[in-house]
């Protein structure tokens, strides 16, 4: 009598159901990493999904979590597929069952005294998935220096998801990117603050904002220097966070200094922001009189506290991004 439904029950042991996966109108599909602790968001171009991806291995541009190929779907597209693979299979089982019922209401005698018919109700219902639908296009796109693999995020990406290789140079610019986004955010972030929490918890966090620019500043350009100078040997310890020494580094690498890519006045006005720096890490702010003596900067007297100001963040990223690309182009690293 249910022929068709024990059929169609039999089909479904262990039978797997494809679900369909849309591209953004770039040609780029969704991905996410599977670490519970990143879950970061991006994209990879799709031809190069096929071409270039491995299935052994891909990496997060985030946190470089590394995991096979078939762990990188999104939350969204997990979910999407497990309510359509439902789907897929409640419509089968309804349209089997409607199918047993027109077999056995034409298999009954109409001269018969007791006659009894079957109705399945809900009408016909689709037997296929519909595709998981592409989030909005990312405007960041990125292509990797090492391996040309295509893949686009929002913010900052650190390492290529198709190879795990990390771009010195992008990583870099990327860091400048961060602090300039947080100097041109400050006046937003300070109201939000300001009518979250106060005007006196809003005014510290953005001096405090104001004050870590710096700090990423020159993190973010010994790290670059690092990655640069790796051909030439290691270099020593933190010697890119002392401008002198770093520069006799690159001299004796390059036959070229910082002088070579930035005026005396540029060179003198970095070595007064990394002595802020300095003194904002080790001294909490606090100016001594070693501070007056290698900065030069007779603006201040020992016992004041430094102020950060935007234009100092903005004097600083204009330095660091002419230097980096100087250093950059004569490492054949652009």
């Amino acid at each position: 009598m249910f022929e068709d439904l024990i059929k169609q029950l039999q089909g479904l042991n262990g039978r797997s159901i494809s679900i369909p996966i849309q591209t953004d109108e770039k040609g780029y599909i969704d991905k996410q990493c599977p670490s519970p602790q990143c879950e970061f968001l991006f994209k990879v171009n799709e031809d190069d999904w096929s071409n270039l991806f491995r299935n052994e291995a891909v990496w997060c541009p985030m946190c470089r979590h590394e995991a096979p190929a078939d762990q990188w779907f999104t939350i969204e597209q997990v979910e999407h597929s497990k309510s359509e693979a439902m789907v897929v299979v409640k419509g089968e089982i309804n349209n089997a069952l409607r199918s047993d019922a027109q077999k056995f209401n034409r298999s009954q005698s109409r001269n018969s005294f007791i006659s009894m018919s079957m109705e399945v109700k809900g009408g016909t219902q689709r037997t296929y998935a519909m595709p998981a639908k592409a989030a909005d296009v990312m405007q960041l796109e990125i292509r990797c220096d090492n391996c040309s693999a295509r893949f686009a995020v929002v913010g900052s990406a650190y390492f290529c998801p198709a190879c795990g290789a990390n771009s010195v140079v992008r990583t870099y610019h990327d860091s400048l990117r961060k602090i300039r986004a947080k100097k041109d955010s400050e006046e937003v972030v300070q109201q939000a603050l300001a009518d979250a929490v106060g005007k006196d918890e809003a005014e510290l966090t953005c001096r405090s904002l104001r004050e870590t620019c710096l700090s990423d500043g020159v993190t973010a350009f010994q790290k670059y220097c690092e990655g640069l100078y790796e051909p030439f040997g290691k270099a020593p310890f933190n010697v890119f966070q002392r401008i002198d020494e770093g520069s006799e580094l690159w001299r004796s690498a390059l036959s070229k200094g910082y002088e070579s890519w930035l005026t005396a006045q540029e060179v003198s006005s970095l070595k007064v922001l990394y002595q802020k720096r300095h003194i904002l890490a080790h001294n909490d702010g606090i100016i001594d009189q070693r501070y007056v003596e290698k900065s030069g900067d007779s603006t201040y007297k020992a016992g004041q506290r430094l102020v950060v100001s935007k234009g100092d963040i903005e004097v600083l990223l204009s330095l660091l991004d002419k230097l980096g690309s100087g250093l950059g182009d004569a490492c054949g690293r652009t």
